[in-house]
């Protein structure tokens, strides 16, 4: 058994992603963490790989703040009566204004199509992406992760990880110099390690407490997957 986590895969197609998984040979016993940011920006905005983890048993998303934005407009597909459509505020206007200027015009696009074909489907979607959580904290060969979208916004060692807030975990922006646990790696994504240093683009990104895996697909990057039990890193 082999722990994978790969991160803001943004569109990706799933036969990429299946393509990465073959390389490693993954299989029923092993399991993937996918740390936030499945949707958005590009192709059909993440939608097939949605479908695809509604049916694995050994892959789990962690919530992004991609898939927290698509769920604070998960309004437009209620059904229009005059009663939600007075409802249709200002506040809701610019959440789905602020939302598809983020890349999730393409994700509103495929959901809308798959809503004529199968609404159940959307609805379930939505449902486990309501269910997916904030972190994950998992122990492979003798070592501790946390695994979260985007790093912790005002880190402090002597708080408790249910203690944060959301937006804490899908919203941070950890400077280089940022330590978090002494004993615990924590693992994210959010921001593009090229961010960091240009030199590391499409790389992922280790250092002495976390270890960044957004190689920045959206930008023409290939996907990675790093293998929790040895560290080694996997890319397409």
């Amino acid at each position: 058994m082999s722990i994978y986590v790969t991160s803001d895969l943004h569109g990706l197609p799933l036969n990429d992603l299946k393509i990465l998984l073959n390389k490693v040979d993954f299989c029923d016993s092993d399991w993937l963490y996918i740390l936030g940011d499945v949707v958005d920006r590009q192709n059909d905005g993440g939608i097939d790989i949605l479908k695809w983890l509604l049916e694995q048993p050994n892959a789990q998303l962690i919530l992004g703040n991609h898939e927290a934005m698509l769920l604070s407009c998960d309004f437009v597909f209620e059904e229009i009566t005059n009663e939600n459509l007075i409802g249709f505020t200002k506040e809701k206007i610019e959440l789905l204004m602020n939302y598809t200027q983020n890349g999730g015009d393409v994700t509103l696009k495929a959901l809308r199509k798959l809503m004529h074909t199968s609404p159940e489907t959307v609805e379930d979607i939505l449902d486990y992406l309501r269910e997916a959580p904030l972190y994950e904290t998992v122990s492979v060969c003798n070592k501790d992760f946390l695994l979260v979208h985007s790093g912790i916004d005002n880190f402090d060692k002597n708080k408790k990880l249910s203690d944060y807030t959301a937006d804490e975990f899908i919203w941070a922006w950890p400077e280089i110099t940022d330590e978090y646990f002494d004993d615990i790696i924590t693992v994210f994504g959010h921001t593009p390690t090229m961010s960091y240093d240009s030199t590391i683009k499409g790389k992922i990104l280790k250092t002495k407490t976390w270890i960044d895996i957004d190689v920045g697909v959206p930008y023409g990057n290939k996907p990675a997957l790093l293998r929790l039990d040895d560290l080694e890193e996997i890319y397409l």
